[in-house]
């Protein structure tokens, strides 16, 4: 599966922003998804994922209440509606998908298929 992030910007902390990821094959709904996100100088980090069959969601203590994982599947996309954001959630964001994972979903490296990221900017 190929990944397609987008909807990244600079915004004032406070603002709201709505994170995209398009992917593409005909087997969209059996991947489940989720967001990292890499700051300058530190690692990759997991913010959230969707899972590909009940739907379940979890996110990063940092980022639960303000941040919000949902799918459409007819349209193959997956988004992060991100709110009340902070200066500290600047960073690169990144989609990224594996089949019919249930498991260590906050593990980068459980995860085959990633976005080329997307610029978030949040200034004070």
């Amino acid at each position: 599966v190929q990944l397609q992030a987008s909807g990244g910007g600079l915004v004032q902390a406070g603002g709201s922003l709505r994170l995209s990821c398009a992917g593409s094959g005909r087997i969209f709904n059996s991947y489940t998804m989720a967001w990292f996100r890499q700051a300058p100088g530190q690692e990759r980090e997991f913010v959230g994922a969707i899972t590909w069959t009940d739907r379940w969601t979890g996110y990063a203590d940092a980022v639960k209440g303000r941040f919000t994982i949902s799918r459409d599947n007819d349209k193959n996309t997956v988004y992060l509606q991100m709110n009340s954001l902070k200066p500290e959630d600047t960073a690169v964001y990144y989609c990224a998908a594996a089949q019919y994972a249930r498991n260590g979903l906050k593990d980068a490296e459980r995860y085959p298929y990633w976005g080329q990221g997307t610029q978030v900017t949040v200034s004070s």
